[in-house]
């Protein structure tokens, strides 16, 4: 059976399709697509209350997939799935702002609204590095959904601030928008417990391997395949020729001590309710 594949809006896949890295390793697969990936589902309050953890409960139509490490952290912690342990990514991302905003330092963010997806990613981010720079009741954290949806509400204006990373980061930075803080952040992957052939997720990021290599040698090769994830409206505004790499796959241990910190801080801060223990480390693990 065939191994699906939910590519995260960066590069790699697509170069170790078009290089037939995937097919060398002996790996058969399909790519599943989903734009926006994250819809903004709303409450009968008006108030988002779904994000990349949700679409873990909900189930992805993929037997291996990422999201940010925090919710593929607490999705194997909830037995949703198997953690991907010997490999992780970085993506860059940051809290951006337009570029006349009087916002120019991490402190001049007390108060302010910063749009942030809902348990994902730029959720955590922006949370752990305020945390380092502002008292918690200064934090102010609006829930804006997708990262399309984020990045459209920043660059026309409806928030103040708003946290965007990979290809959304660069998007707005070519059209004008400044960094005020970095809040780079890792990512993890998460096989489908049910679907995910140990042999194919092994055969995969063999693949991924083969083309991180070939990216970090030729970045301006592949390029062209940022185009993928800049939304239609903005693409004859940007050139992705000026974009940088984006996220970057590190063949270095997840560890059970990144896996543990990782549970206790957000169980500290209760982001999913009342704390409910961490796991064993081998039994949240793809064996």
């Amino acid at each position: 059976m065939a191994l699906t594949i939910q590519p995260h809006g960066r590069l790699q896949e697509w170069v170790a399709d078009e290089l037939g890295y995937f097919t060398e390793e002996g790996l058969e697969y399909d790519f599943v697509e989903s734009e926006g990936l994250l819809p903004a589902k709303r409450d009968e309050n008006g108030e988002i209350k779904s994000g990349a953890y949700e679409s873990y409960e909900a189930g992805r139509d993929a037997g291996i997939s990422c999201a940010c490490h925090w919710a593929v952290n607490t999705a194997a912690n909830n037995e949703i799935g198997k953690l991907v342990s010997d490999v992780y990514s970085v993506t860059p991302c940051a809290i951006v702002v337009a570029p006349e905003s009087e916002i120019r330092r991490p402190e001049d963010l007390a108060g302010v609204e910063v749009g942030v997806g809902y348990h994902s990613g730029s959720h955590f981010t922006t949370q752990q590095a305020l945390e380092a720079v502002l008292p918690s009741g200064q934090i102010n954290l609006s829930f804006e959904g997708s990262p399309a949806t984020r990045l459209d509400s920043v660059l026309d204006r409806s928030i103040p601030a708003a946290t965007v990373f990979g290809v959304q980061l660069y998007t707005a930075e070519a059209l004008g928008f400044r960094k005020v803080l970095d809040t780079t952040f890792m990512i993890a992957f998460l096989a489908n417990a049910f679907d995910a052939d140990p042999a194919d997720v092994e055969k995969y990021f063999n693949g991924l391997k083969r083309a991180q290599m070939e990216i970090d040698l030729h970045a301006e090769r592949y390029k062209h395949y940022h185009a993928k994830s800049v939304a239609e409206k903005y693409r004859d505004k940007v050139d992705v020729r000026q974009f940088g790499p984006g996220e970057r796959i590190v063949f270095l241990p997840y560890t059970g001590d990144a896996f543990a910190s990782t549970q206790e801080w957000i169980q500290d801060r209760q982001i999913f309710g009342a704390a409910t223990g961490v796991r064993d480390y081998k039994s949240v693990i793809l064996a």
